[in-house]
């Protein structure tokens, strides 16, 4: 696990998560179609802002009574556990019951969590008490809703989970906002944030181009042209950079 700075982590909040996986795009570490979690997960309030985080993972049954306890029995030894991480918690439940069952989490628990530092949960199972958690501006992504907890408790803490096609290591660094979550490499993290502002500077020479009002097919192919061009460039010299590509 590898602490980021405080100002790298404010950095990479100051962008959309989009802008941030066209950043790790360019350093060739992954495929292009890894590294991020698939369409089963949605923000259930996308309009709040970019969080980023250390994975907090759990793994949790719904659909099958423990032998004794309540539910959601495990709760505090999940936060307890917060301290372990090198940054501020996103909390990462797998919910092992295919398809989920019950919610992984309501108002109760996204209180508990927000109160000791969670930036927000994440959960390939479902949610419940929308409203309230809305209230709490507690971003979550889960992939649907239930009305009930079911014989919710936890199997599992701080060891890897699979949600929404990613695997996830406790301590993990995450970036999620209302497009999705994916997973942050910690090597280029500190790279990251100036590599997605040079990407977005790229970007507005078409978006700029088109606002201007009345665009023809020649302008606005030479502004995509140049777009690529600053693109297929800068992902030269962050390659370069990094000894993945000669010359």
């Amino acid at each position: 696990m590898r602490e980021l700075s405080r100002t790298t982590i404010e950095r990479l909040r100051s962008f959309d998560t989009p802008t941030v996986a066209n950043a790790i795009e360019l350093f060739d570490l992954r495929p292009r179609h890894t590294g991020y979690m698939d369409a089963r997960i949605r923000a259930l309030f996308p309009e709040l802002p970019p969080i980023v985080g250390c994975a907090s993972t759990a793994r949790m049954h719904c659909a099958f009574g423990r032998a004794s306890g309540d539910v959601y029995r495990g709760l505090e030894k999940h936060i307890g556990r917060f301290q372990e991480l090198p940054g501020p918690p996103i909390v990462v439940v797998q919910d092992l019951d295919d398809p989920p069952v019950a919610a992984t989490f309501g108002e109760v628990m996204c209180s508990s969590y927000k109160a000791f530092g969670a930036q927000g949960i994440v959960t390939s199972g479902a949610a419940r008490d929308i409203e309230q958690v809305r209230r709490l501006e507690f971003p979550a992504f889960a992939a649907g809703v239930v009305c009930a907890h079911g014989y919710t408790h936890f199997v599992s803490l701080h060891e890897p989970v699979r949600v929404g096609g990613l695997v996830v290591q406790p301590g993990d660094w995450l970036h999620a906002d209302g497009n999705g979550v994916i997973n942050v490499p910690t090597e280029i993290a500190d790279e990251i944030p100036d590599v997605a502002a040079e990407y977005a500077a790229a970007e507005a020479i078409v978006l700029d181009y088109l606002r201007q009002g009345k665009p023809d097919p020649a302008g606005y192919a030479e502004a995509r042209r140049e777009m690529l061009r600053r693109i297929e460039e800068l992902g030269r010299r962050v390659r370069r950079a990094r000894g993945t590509v000669v010359g």
